[in-house]
């Protein structure tokens, strides 16, 4: 073989290695991954997520890819336009993580299978309509920590026997906020407590609120609020206020007393529900695990 010929062979080689390598990478499983957070905070959700998907097998940029879209805390109107992005890109499966994801992902696609995670009802949010069949492309995980509300506010109670009020914030950009106020009112007259609810949404909506319940001098609690623990815990000290949290993560923070369940074991799940998908079962077999490994905690 001549020199010339030989050497124009070998560039042709060496220029099809990075076409191989790529077109390899192109026909691995896509993941759409879309959360109503940011990155920096969501590092731990995102590991748990990776760990379940490597208990069926699966590993990122091995045999998987995953596509992130992020929606900052408080522009979840940017949701849909993420979740239809994702749509296009015909990913294999959405992994749809928070309620108002969850909801974006359903509304866009009713033929790429969806896996959420949420910590309320996926009934009464709309996702399901059986938690044992759900049915259709969509199934999931939830932490039910909306049906822990009542358990919670009689920890605060018995922590608190001489308070006769309470404070607690509402996230009203949680899709069920009107139905979680309503069930704290009626634990509340149970326990014959006077209940004081504040929507608050924003960091500055917080702030205002903790102020508020300050002047009260009632102990707080709270609904489902993405990765707070940090703002929470200095406002409850800031002001001396006891305040109980439903995840765990708060007490690692500096927080008095949790009581959930965990939502890193609820990513877990959601990883493996994902990777089983893969694997070929049909979401709408797949019962709602409802049962992530529940935590108390306190400093």
């Amino acid at each position: 073989m001549k020199r010339r010929t030989f050497i124009a062979m070998l560039g042709g080689a060496a220029a099809a290695w990075p076409l191989a390598a790529r077109a390899q990478q192109a026909a691995l499983p896509t993941i759409g991954f879309i959360r109503a957070n940011t990155p920096e905070k969501s590092v731990a959700s995102v590991a748990a997520f990776r760990q379940g998907l490597s208990e069926t097998g699966y590993v990122e940029k091995q045999n998987i890819t995953i596509e992130y879209r992020w929606a900052a805390q408080g522009h979840y109107d940017q949701l849909p336009a993420l979740a239809a992005d994702l749509v296009r890109r015909k990913v294999s499966v959405i992994a749809a993580t928070t309620a108002q994801a969850a909801l974006a992902a359903k509304a866009a696609t009713a033929s790429i299978p969806i896996v959420f995670e949420t910590g309320g009802d996926p009934i009464q949010l709309g996702l399901v309509a059986s938690l044992n069949r759900p049915g259709g492309n969509i199934t999931g995980v939830t932490q039910l920590s909306s049906e822990l509300l009542s358990k919670r506010l009689g920890l605060l109670h018995d922590l608190l026997p001489a308070a006769a009020a309470i404070g607690f914030l509402v996230n009203p950009t949680y899709p069920g906020a009107e139905s979680q106020a309503r069930d704290l009112q009626d634990a509340a007259r149970t326990l014959g407590l006077q209940m004081h609810v504040l929507n608050a949404g924003t960091e500055a909506e917080i702030n205002t609120a903790f102020a508020n319940f300050a002047k009260l001098r009632v102990g707080v609690g709270a609904g489902p609020y993405a990765e707070r623990a940090e703002q929470f815990v200095t406002l409850a000290a800031r002001h001396a206020l006891p305040t109980f949290y439903q995840y765990r993560e708060y007490v690692a923070a500096g927080g008095l007393i949790s009581y959930g369940a965990s939502i890193t074991d609820a990513y877990r799940q959601a990883g493996v529900y994902t990777g089983r998908i893969l694997k070929g079962e049909k979401p709408g077999d797949l019962p709602i695990c409802s049962r992530p490994s529940s935590s108390w905690s306190s400093t």
